[in-house]
């Protein structure tokens, strides 16, 4: 019995369902329910909320996120091993865990919520959390249907996510992110947390929907970075010149000095560019 709830320690859970780790799920189950009780602490106040979870695995996150008083918890598990696992945690909380079988990244948890206030926490699978985050980022109409996202990546990922302008790791991912959310990591997880133990340090980041981001297209946000980030070692005259119009006057009706490389280009001034992309694209069909 665990300090947490009546259900059996996770390791025996593992035991008792052969519950190996699938490198190829990206599977790394976090065990320590002290730390998972902090991951579900992190995510805020969850009385009245539905949390989103990706990849429970066993289900330690998942037990946290219900003791720790989420109304619901939508699970997305891939896993067939794992769903006997969680059907033992629905059990203990009759009502409030839906265990959905499938692919997080075909998954919209849309259908299974409420109207009500819900939010996204989980360790994500390594393999496809950046996927997942861009698709989160990519959901119109905004502000979307979470409040706020908490979330588990590499190390290396969660500091491409926050990294400012000018920084080595600043990034598309910085910028495509930064737009629409408000991001911060929030601690470090060792790799010995982990079964079996990662070769990298994790963290744990928490991003904040923005009510109201700097105003532009994002599928043409996401073609400037692209091209930008791209030849990042270039200057944007010469990176910018991918997306067919002339970067002299994208750069010029923008602002940004042409001489500048993408990492050195502030949030904002990729919104400068992604708008003025969009005016000359306009004019041009105009003049046609």
């Amino acid at each position: 019995m665990s300090a947490l709830d009546a259900l059996p320690p996770l390791r025996e859970v593992i035991r008792r369902h052969g519950l190996s780790a699938r490198k190829s799920l990206g599977q790394n189950f976090l065990l320590d329910l002290n730390l998972t009780g902090r991951i579900a602490r992190a995510a805020g106040p969850l009385t009245g909320i539905t949390v989103v979870e990706i990849g429970p695995g066993p289900g330690g996150l998942t037990r946290a996120l219900l003791a720790l008083g989420a109304r619901r918890v939508v699970a997305i598990e891939r896993d067939p091993r794992c769903i006997e696992a969680l059907a033992e945690i629905a059990e203990h909380y009759p009502g409030r865990l839906t265990v959905v079988a499938g692919d997080a990244l075909e998954f919209d948890p849309r259908a299974h919520l409420d109207g009500g206030p819900a939010r996204i926490v989980a360790n994500l699978p390594y393999n496809i959390s950046t996927a997942l985050l861009v698709r989160w980022l990519a959901l119109e109409p905004w502000p979307p249907w979470y409040d706020r996202l908490v979330l588990m990546f590499q190390r290396e990922v969660a500091e491409r996510i926050v990294s400012p302008p000018g920084a080595k790791s600043f990034g598309r991912l910085s910028v495509l992110t930064q737009w629409r959310c408000e991001a911060k990591i929030l601690f470090d997880v060792n790799p010995s947390a982990f079964v079996p133990p990662p070769k990298v340090t994790s963290s744990v980041v928490r991003l904040v929907p923005r009510a109201s981001p700097l105003a532009c297209e994002r599928s043409v946000l996401e073609q400037v970075t692209g091209a930008a980030f791209g030849q990042r070692r270039k200057m944007l005259r010469q990176s910018l010149k991918s997306l067919g119009a002339d970067p002299a006057a994208l750069l010029a009706r923008a602002g940004i000095a042409p001489t500048l490389r993408a990492e050195d280009v502030p949030v904002s001034g990729f919104v400068a560019l992604a708008n003025a992309f969009t005016a000359l694209a306009r004019r041009d069909q105009t003049s046609a």
